[in-house]
């Protein structure tokens, strides 16, 4: 089914895996922002779904001189003063959550910067002249992360709290490490030759659990949103070393035979003792789960390391999409929830 591309193509019709092909080049777009005057004393986020992607995989890199917190809720943290960066990140730019911890920000008196394609969020940002990155249009907010990544690092850039020398740099070196590790999981190479093909083939008609190790973690969580939207399909995520403590523990009863896929992404920059947790769990656990899918995660830094596995993701959970017969972009129950919501 996989290799059959007029089944793609009709299954396939918004051409997320043309989206996901063509991904490596969100990091190389050049977003122009004013120098943000500080001092700051923290930075604080605000998005919801796909886009707090960005900010929870800037925790991982290129990390933060002061602390940094991503919101996803209504209200922001009660230590938000004239001294906070605030930033403002929706795609749409009519994500409620996000406007309303924007309307506290301001009371706060809070530096406030926005990251949008559109919406409200961009009226207000011309109307009252916030620092503003306009995303290009993408067909889902999902397909955006790699430009709000972008646009997040920049804008972080211009204020100088990146811990990272020459982020901007890096990204672009990325996008070419990227560029060329998405020909293997194209449509057009076969099965037998292709790890994503392989993995979904693997997973499907189960839930994934994906399991990562603390610099891994937002992929593991981006894969886990990518099951949900692409492929419609439940997913739970979780992370060492917090996993040894309490999760571990939930596999050892009830019939092997259980209806999951356990994936490990798997990173050797990770802390010697967090690759330790992993093969001790699948020793300890052999015949009390299904055997892992291991995804040894390529790529010599770890920005390489977390886009490729990013991106490796969104190949997987495309090609689930298509062995459950959906199509990958649509999320209509979703537009609907939000339509009788309001």
């Amino acid at each position: 089914m996989l290799d059959d591309l007029k089944y793609i193509h009709s299954r396939d019709g918004d051409d997320a895996l043309g989206i996901a092909e063509h991904q490596c080049e969100q990091l190389e777009h050049d977003f122009e922002l004013p120098q943000l005057s500080g001092p700051f004393r923290n930075v604080v986020y605000a998005g919801m779904g796909g886009s707090a992607l960005a900010g929870l995989l800037s925790k991982s890199w290129p990390g933060y001189k002061i602390p940094f917190e991503v919101v996803r809720d209504y209200h922001i943290p009660p230590y938000v003063a004239p001294d906070t960066l605030f930033i403002a990140s929706s795609y749409s730019g009519d994500t409620e959550e996000t406007l309303s911890c924007l309307a506290e920000a301001e009371k706060a008196n809070a530096k406030i910067a926005v990251i949008t394609n559109g919406g409200q969020l961009e009226e207000q940002a011309i109307a009252k002249k916030y620092p503003m990155a306009k995303i290009p249009p993408s067909q889902q907010p999902r397909y955006a992360v790699f430009y709000c990544l972008r646009a997040l690092v920049t804008m972080l850039e211009k204020a100088g709290l990146v811990a990272e020398a020459e982020a901007d740099k890096q990204l672009k070196l990325a996008a070419e490490f990227l560029r060329g590790e998405v020909e293997s999981w194209a449509a057009v190479v076969p099965t037998s030759k292709n790890p994503a093909k392989q993995l979904a083939l693997e997973i499907v008609g189960k839930t994934p659990i994906i399991y990562a190790g603390p610099l891994l973690a937002p992929v593991a969580y981006k894969w886990k949103i990518d099951f949900n939207e692409n492929a419609k399909n439940t997913a739970w995520w979780g992370q060492y070393p917090e996993v040894s403590h309490n999760e571990f523990i939930g596999w050892s009863s009830h019939p092997f035979d259980k209806p999951f896929s356990v994936i490990d992404l798997r990173s050797k920059l990770e802390h010697q003792r967090i690759n330790q947790r992993f093969e001790l769990t699948e020793r300890l656990l052999s015949g009390k789960r299904p055997a892992p899918n291991t995804v040894e995660v390529q790529g010599t830094t770890l920005l390489e390391q977390l886009v490729w596995a990013a991106n490796f993701g969104d190949f997987v959970s495309i090609y689930l999409a298509l062995l459950n017969g959906v199509n990958p972009a649509p999320v209509e129950l979703v537009e609907k929830f939000k339509k009788e919501l309001r």
